[in-house]
């Protein structure tokens, strides 16, 4: 295994080769539509930039189209569907889910966080509009984000919708993880630290687009409960790949500047333990996912193959 490539996992028993290529085209498949889908949805949600202020409009929709895999409104859509639900359901929460996880990229390459150049391929927000219109798009993302997750098509989950996609950004959530990896930074980290702050900072977000779909599907209690275990599980695999790939990857295929987390005294995967290791923990949580997802059947095909895309994948 190089390049930072993941051996893709099993679910209690070795997956073929053929299966293992089925489910990363299946996945590639699915990603490419939810991706145009929840760009026309955005597209259509989002103010045009022509819109008075203008340029807080104009910074938003930067970086909302600046790219990426869309991989949260993929899980979205792909949790609304195995439960019996459409994309049409999901959209609200596809579109909102990608608001927030856009923020958080705006504010974490301010100077005063994580401070990067570039992001996606590109120059960051804050670069390009400056820090305080970066600080404001941002802001104005998560905020309208809520207002989107209104627009779920079954009302009677509006509430609980709302609530799990708060609850993985809150200070229990996202936010939360943001301040331990900053206070992390230049101390000595142990597997339990980086575990605490990416079952937060990454996973805890993953984990409600899961639910939130599933809620915005019209999913039953206990399918919620193991579609969220599988965001968990599925969610910390994506952050050890990443840790990985920072490692291991260049600037052309990862979006961004590789090497800051070493740089910055971040506490990463790699810090703790070798590359193989991280590689096998990510196999192990991912087979994890997959475990949870056996109440649903064949409903979860897509969210499985998109598992399998989590440790697979090379950017």
């Amino acid at each position: 295994m190089d390049g930072g490539r993941v051996k893709g996992p099993s679910s209690g028993s070795a997956a073929t080769t053929a299966d293992s290529a089925h489910d990363l085209a299946l996945a590639r498949t699915f990603l490419e539509s939810s991706r145009e889908y929840v760009d026309r949805r955005l597209d259509f949600y989002l103010p045009r930039q022509d819109v008075v202020p203008q340029s807080l409009h104009k910074a938003m929709r930067y970086s909302i189209f600046a790219g990426g895999k869309r991989l949260r409104p993929a899980l979205v859509f792909a949790a609304a569907e195995a439960v019996g639900g459409s994309r049409e359901d999901g959209a609200p929460v596809a579109c909102a889910a990608e608001m927030i996880h856009t923020y958080s990229l705006i504010h974490d390459d301010l100077p005063a966080m994580d401070d990067d150049d570039l992001r996606r391929g590109r120059p960051t927000c804050h670069k390009v509009f400056g820090e305080a219109m970066a600080i404001l798009a941002g802001d104005a993302l998560l905020t309208y984000a809520f207002e989107v997750l209104g627009h779920t098509p079954r009302a009677e989950a509006v509430p609980a919708v709302v609530r799990a996609i708060a609850r993985g950004v809150g200070t229990q959530g996202m936010v939360g993880g943001q301040v331990l990896d900053i206070e992390g930074e230049g101390k000595p980290a142990t597997l339990e630290t980086v575990s605490a702050i990416h079952a937060w900072k990454t996973a805890a977000l993953i984990a409600a687009c899961c639910e939130a779909g599933a809620l915005a599907g019209g999913a039953t209690p206990k399918e919620c409960e193991h579609l969220r275990q599988y965001g968990r599980e599925i969610g910390l695999a994506f952050q050890i790949v990443d840790d990985i790939l920072d490692v291991t990857s260049s600037p052309e295929a990862l979006g961004k500047t590789p090497g800051k987390d070493a740089r910055m005294g971040k506490a990463t995967y790699p810090a703790v333990m070798d590359l193989a290791k991280a590689r096998a923990e990510a196999d192990r949580l991912a087979a994890q996912a997959l475990q949870a997802l056996r109440v649903l059947g064949p409903r979860a095909r897509t969210l499985a193959a998109l598992g399998r895309f989590v440790v697979e994948r090379r950017s």
